[in-house]
Formats: C-alpha cells, structure tokens, sequence
C-alpha cells in the first residue's frame, strides 16, 4: 500500500498533499520507507511527544477492509498489511457471526489451503463501509491504517525466521471481540473463554446502535491483590460507543475460587465485582453481582466509554483472624503450556500459571533467550491446560519429565520455582523449558508429564502434554535409521528419561455421604427403565453429588439426583424427594455402598458402548505411564520385564500397548462373560486415572451416538449447531458412493464427524458436552434416549467422579 494507492482511495485536499511533499524533502530515505508506511515522519513525531492512546474499533481500521477486491490482492504476500481479508472471513467458522470475529480468528486463517476466488462465493460485508468519517481526516486515517498494521505484521526479523522454524509462528494474541449490536440487543462472547457481555433488548433506542468492544487482560491490578485480597478474574476491558442508553448489560464470567462452606469463612468472606474507568484504577466496589457456584453475573449501570472491571475475593480486614484471605476460600490456580505451532530439534515449551479462568489460545512470551541471547517477542500455541487446587500461597516446584526417550530437558533446566509471593500478587508467572532432540533420529511428537510440588517434596498435581507434529519441512529433514540402529539408540538412552509414575492405591471402603433425601412417594414402573431408580415412600435416598442432572423420564424432561437407594445407584426425580442432612437420616443402612461397588456399577455404560479398539489403545498407551500399574489392576499382576522379550517393547508406551492387548485377547476368548471396555475403565478408575477416563467417555459416547443416529443426525446437527442444508450436504459429502448419496449405513460417519468438530469446541469440558449432547438428543421429535439411555449412564459416571476420588485414594500425606 503505497502513497499513490491511497490518493486513489481517497481524496485527499491539497494541504494533506502538500504536507506529504514537505516531509520528503526533510527526509532523504522517505521514498524507501514509504513504500510500506506513508505515515513515517507522523509516527516519527509521534515519539517525541505524548501519544493519545484512543480506542479505534476493529471494524473501522479500514474503511475498504471488507469490501476490496479480492483479486487484485495475493492472499499470501508477506506484509501484514496486505492480507487477504476476504479470503480470511470466507474461511471463518460458519457456526459464528461474522460481526463477532476477533482478529485473532481472522488471521489464524492465513496458515489454512491457499484460496480459489474463482470457486468461492462472494463474502457478505460484515457492516457497511463507513468511509465519510475518513474523508477529510488525515489523522483518523492514519490511525486506522497504523492500528491495522500493527495487529497484523509478524513481530520477528526475517533472520531469526530463516534458522528457526518454530520462532517463526507469530501472531496476533490480544483478542479482542468487536460487535455492533441494535435495538434487539443480544450476547457478545470473548472467544475461546468463559466472558460474556449480555445486552438487552431496548439497550438503545430503535434505530440506533451500540457497538460492544470486550478484551482480557492477563495480569490484574496490583491494588487488589494482598493477604486479604485475591483477584479471580482477568481484567475486563469494555468499550461502548454509545452512552445514550436505557437498560443496564450484564457481564457473565467463571471465576476461580469458592468461599468455604463452614460459617465463619461465609461470614468473614465475601467474592465481589469491582470496576474503574482507568486501566490502574481506583477502584470501586460494585453492588449488583450474583453468583451461583463458580460463575458470577455482573450487572453495570454506571456506564462509560471504556470501562475495567474485574472480580476479587476479599476477606474482612477488621475482624479477619486469618493471615490470608486462602484461609477462607477454595482457590483454583490455572496451568497454560504453551509451545510452537510445530516442534523442532530445539524448541520451548512455557509453563504458565494463571490466577484466573482465562487461558488464551495464543501467549506472547518477552523474555525469551536463546544461545544467551535476548529474543524479540515470540507468540506461543497453547499445548493443553490444567486446572489444579491449592491450599494456600507457597513456593511451588516445577518439572518437565520427556516420556520419551529421543527427547530431553537439559538437567539444569528440569525444574523450576514458583514464588508464593507471585502466586499472592495474581500476576501471570511465565517458566520456559527447553526441549531437544537426541541422536539424528526422525522427528515426531511426544508426551511430557508435568509435575508440580510443594517445598517438603510433595506432589500437587501431574497431567501429562503430547506435543504437536513437527514443522512439515523437518519431518523428513534427517535420515531415517535403520531399525537395528534405532533400537540400539533407544536401548542406550538413559532409564531416568522414562519416568514410572506412581499410582495411588485404591480402597474398598464404605462411602461417606453427607447428603441424603426422603421420597415423597412411590415410584414403581411397569416397563423398566435403565438408571432410573424405583423407591417406596418414605425411603431415604443417598446422593453422591450436588449437581443435577437433565434427561428425559418415561415422556418429559425433568432433573434428577444421582443418588443410591438398595445398594442400587441411579436418578431419582428432584420432585420426588425433600432433602434433608445427615443427621436427619432415620435409616441409612440401605444407602451404604463400598467404594468398589460404586467403581463398578458407574462404569456399566460402556458394556453397552460403540469404541474404535485401534483410539483406545493409542490413548491409553499414550496418558497411562506405568505398565506395571495398569497390569496389577487388569489381575496381570505376574507380569514382568520378561514378557515383553518377544516384542518390541523398549518404551514405557509400548508395554502399555501390550498390556492393554493382552486384555482384548482374553476378553475376546471368554466372550460375552468378559467385555473389554468395561474392564478396562473399571482398571483406569482404580489408578484414579479420571481425566483419561472421561476422554474415552466423550469419545465413545459421540460414535455410539453418531451409529444410533442413522441419517436423523442432520436433526440433531440443527439443534444442537444450527447448520444450514448447506453446511450439512458439506460433512456427508466426503463419505458419498457413485450414485452421490450416503448409504444408510455409512450415515454415521458424517454424523461423527459433526459431533467430534462440536464437541472439541468444549476444550476440557466433557461433562458439558454429554449434558448438552442429551438434552438435545431428548428434544429430538423422536427421541432416541427412550430406549438409548447409555448416555444417561455416561452422566452418571462423570457426577460420580468426585467422590469415588475423595473416598477410595487415600489423601497426600498417607502417599
């Protein structure tokens, strides 16, 4: 974009042109550096004074920017500012308005398949252009186009670029949502988070417009957080362009602790909003805030063209007895690793920890050296995240173990520290590990298990990362060796870079439950139903958590306790039931259970579970990390290092992978006594391997329900995405036969493909996509659930979860 291409956009009056002759003659080198930037000697002169930081909308950088000519651009040149923009909102998400595009979503497009405008449809504008505010304003312009530019151009040199491959990946990371919104109001969500602004209906007048600006900001203010005081959100920043309104919004968030339940931490505590008009505060209290368990609603009346809020747990400073306000509440802390798009023989993988819900998808890291030397700004992909609690603000030390032998962590790099006094201050705390690869080995992805403890060395919390796939160009830049050579590399790698994790030991002991119930009536039904419960009036009814669960009885949908009556467990109607506490309880002897019952009847769904053996065994073998464990479990507990003679088995991963075949083996020769899911999550539970567990739900959950769907999956993806014919005929035409239509039973392909591509969308969130999964699937004109209530079960198992952990491992101290 050049000076002559903009006169011809814009009419520039004559003094704008005769003040662009005056800075070349002042500037020797300003025919070269205009060529890429018309407003140097501005910028130029905008660093010797004071810059006024305005907020320009997104949507107004470029008043041309959704309605140029796509052909007369390359949709890949290297300039940040000569993007194909058209190409980018063609490839956006169908599922998503396009007014709600962050920047970030638009440019991430860029990596996808280079674009045909010939084969491709013309894009709806997103808003009309909005050109005549620019028209005699140099200045606005200006701002525009520098604002424009410096969100999109990458943040390296191209020689730091050209020896590294996985420095390279840059891009924008401040996502920050615009939309314009009218009279009928509606809801503007951050991307990828929890954040969400709600306007009403009548916010505005007919006939006028509100255009809502949302960004999280990472780091929280420093005010706020002290021994009493603890932020549990990231700093909101919310933009208004309109001030004449007439309805309060609401801003809707998670936050990442609970007071405790106990009185005196009820009383002593209090979780708030609080609010400013400047990015540093003050602060002030807001008084309009609800909260339901970890999700606060905040409603804003007093509004402002820009606004911060953020959410904080405080405790009384007058009467507190307590050192820190961690003494009152349960306090999740968030982890964030962070990586390249690919990996490479030398690469950086960023331990982060949030104090907040919000883990972005993308991490700028400033910090970051490389041969001793200072690195500009890196962009990093998030890797996957973990949620973990912790009891109160101390040192933490962290570790990086490869499970993989043809990659390391230099030793004086394994383990890093965590400072309490980081982890009172909320601030977001950045550790970098630097993986490399052994010998000349072929590349390809690899798991990592991440360990955190505290100082007397014990252990908080693990979880383990797979890496993504190499960079295109590296996976085949070395020499393949030949298998000998690779097994003797791999034998003489050293034994500590395979770390044997230790399980817990699970224990059969009775269920302490808390809560319970009375049944208000009798229910007996002539036609049994699978996970429904049948109870006479009067019987007490043990719960196993406080969550509700929604699906559909014998012909409505209603919500239902999880609960046991008669050793039996399953859903009991809420109606049906009054609630009362322990002590209440007359008779409870109907409602023990040992935890191992427990284990065993929650895992029953998956006797009845559709599973693709070939995913489960490279799952399992890929996130279980002790073989000896697993097989003790399994009943294999006479197995040693000598069975695996005959196989190829000199990864941990791959004496998984034997012991979990072994398993399909005997199962597949005692048929139908012995089924080998089932088995094989009743195994994964007594390792309290819970997050792999509900992994393997989701997964099977989706492709038994996509099988038993057939072609009423188009319904469905109606309901649950709101897909167009169009979109549909898009996933059933990869699997279509010569005639051109999907066989019936080939249906459940394209039907899987839809429920995988929706259910990713839920990152961690699996008990969300089985709730949302039934209740869709229970609104259906047929509903398929009547009959088909494994999925019912499903809920059942991931309810159940948290107290099969509490009363069948025993606690830290005992490990």
């Amino acid at each position: 974009a050049n000076e002559n291409t903009l006169d011809s956009i814009i009419d520039w009056p004559e003094a704008f042109k005769q003040h662009a002759q005056t800075v070349s003659k002042t500037n020797p080198f300003r025919n070269e550096l205009s060529a890429s930037n018309p407003f140097v000697y501005d910028v130029a002169q905008l660093s010797n004074s004071d810059k006024n930081n305005k907020n320009i909308s997104i949507l107004k950088e470029d008043p041309y920017l959704f309605s140029r000519d796509s052909n007369n651009r390359d949709s890949f040149a290297s300039s940040g500012d000569e993007l194909d923009m058209d190409h980018l909102l063609r490839k956006a998400s169908a599922g998503k308005s396009g007014r709600s595009k962050s920047a970030s979503e638009l440019l991430d497009i860029v990596d996808a398949k280079r674009f045909d405008p010939d084969t491709t449809a013309p894009s709806d504008q997103i808003l009309a252009a909005d050109m005549e505010w620019l028209q005699n304003d140099r200045e606005a312009y200006k701002m525009a186009w520098l604002s424009h530019r410096q969100l999109a151009r990458s943040c390296l040199d191209l020689d730091v670029m050209s020896h590294s491959p996985g420095w390279a990946q840059t891009q924008p990371t401040d996502t920050h949502v615009v939309c314009k919104l009218n009279h009928e109001g509606g809801s503007v969500q951050l991307p990828d988070s929890d954040i969400t602004v709600h306007i009403p209906k009548g916010h505005v007048s007919p006939g006028e417009f509100q255009e809502v600006g949302l960004r999280a900001i990472l780091n929280p203010p420093p005010s706020l957080n002290h021994d009493l005081s603890s932020t549990v959100s990231p700093l909101i920043e919310l933009t208004l362009s309109n001030l004449n309104t007439m309805e309060a919004i609401l801003l809707e968030m998670k936050i990442a602790a609970e007071v405790k339940k106990d009185p005196f931490s009820q009383v002593m505590t209090e979780i708030m909003g609080f609010y400013s008009f400047n990015k540093e505060g003050p602060f002030e209290k807001l008084h309009n805030c609800y909260i339901y368990k970890d999700t606060i609603q905040v409603k804003l009346t007093d509004l402002s063209h820009v606004m911060y809020i953020v959410v904080a747990v405080q405790a009384n400073p007058v009467q507190s007895l307590a050192t820190s306000v961690w003494e009152y509440i349960h306090r999740n802390l968030s982890i964030g690793i962070y990586g390249p798009k690919y990996i490479h023989p030398s690469f950086t993988a960023v331990f982060t920890v949030f104090g907040h819900n919000y883990i972005p998808e993308k991490l700028t890291v400033c910090d970051i050296k490389k041969g001793g030397k200072s690195m500009p700004p890196v962009v990093f992909n998030l890797w996957g995240k973990h949620t973990f609690l912790l009891d109160k603000p101390q040192d933490l030390s962290v570790s990086l173990i490869s499970c993989d032998p043809d990659f390391e962590v230099k030793v004086e790099e394994q383990s890093k520290e965590i400072k309490e006094g980081q982890l009172k201050a909320g601030e977001v705390v950045n550790q970098q590990f630097p993986f490399s690869v052994l010998g000349t080995g072929e590349m390809h992805l690899f798991t990592f298990l991440v360990q955190i403890k505290v100082p007397n060395n014990n252990l908080v919390t693990q979880f383990p990362i797979t890496t993504p796939d190499p960079a295109p160009k590296l996976s085949g830049m070395t020499s393949k060796p030949n298998r000998l050579q690779k097994r003797k590399e791999i034998k003489s790698a050293p034994f500590l870079l395979i770390p044997t994790v230790k399980y817990p030991k699970f224990q059969d002991k009775t269920l302490n439950i808390t809560s319970y119930g009375v049944a208000l009536k009798t229910v007996f039904r002539q036609n049994k139903i699978d996970y429904l419960l049948e109870y006479f009036k009067g019987d007490t009814i043990a719960f196993l958590g406080e969550d509700k669960v929604k699906a559909i009885g014998q012909t409505k949908i209603k919500e239902w306790y999880v609960g046991v009556v008669r050793r039996k467990i399953g859903l009991v109607h809420c109606k049906n039931v009054k609630v009362i506490l322990k002590e209440q309880a007359i008779d409870i002897t109907d409602s023990v259970l040992p935890t191992r019952n427990l284990l065993e009847q929650i895992a029953l769904p998956f006797k009845k579970l559709t599973y693709i053996y070939s995913l489960v065994l490279s799952t399992v073998s890929e996130r279980v990390y002790n073989w000896k464990a697993l097989a003790d479990v399994l009943g294999y507990s006479h197995m040693s290092l000598d069975d695996f003679s005959e196989v190829p088995a000199d990864k941990e991963s791959e004496r998984v992978a034997y012991v979990v075949k072994k398993l399909k083996e005997d199962c597949h020769a005692n048929r139908p006594r012995r089924q080998f899911l089932y088995e094989l999550i009743v195994a994964l539970l007594k390792l309290d391997c819970q997050g792999l567990v509900a992994r393997l739900t989701q997964d099977t959950v989706l492709l038994t329900s996509a099988v038993k769907l057939g072609k009423c999956w188009r319904e469905l993806a109606e309901r649950l995405a709101r897909l167009t014919k169009q979109q549909i005929e898009a996933y059933e035409v990869p699997h279509r036969d010569r005639s051109g239509e999907v066989a019936l039973e080939m249906m459940w392909k394209p039907a899987y493909d839809f429920l995988y591509t929706w259910g990713a969308h839920y990152g961690d969130s699996y008990r969300d996509v089985l709730q949302d999964l039934q209740s869709a699937l229970d609104k259906m004109k047929n509903p398929l659930t009547k009959q088909w209530r494994e999925l019912t079960g499903a809920l059942i198992l991931v309810n159940c979860m948290e107290i099969l952990r509490a009363n069948a491992f025993p606690k830290k101290e005992e490990d």
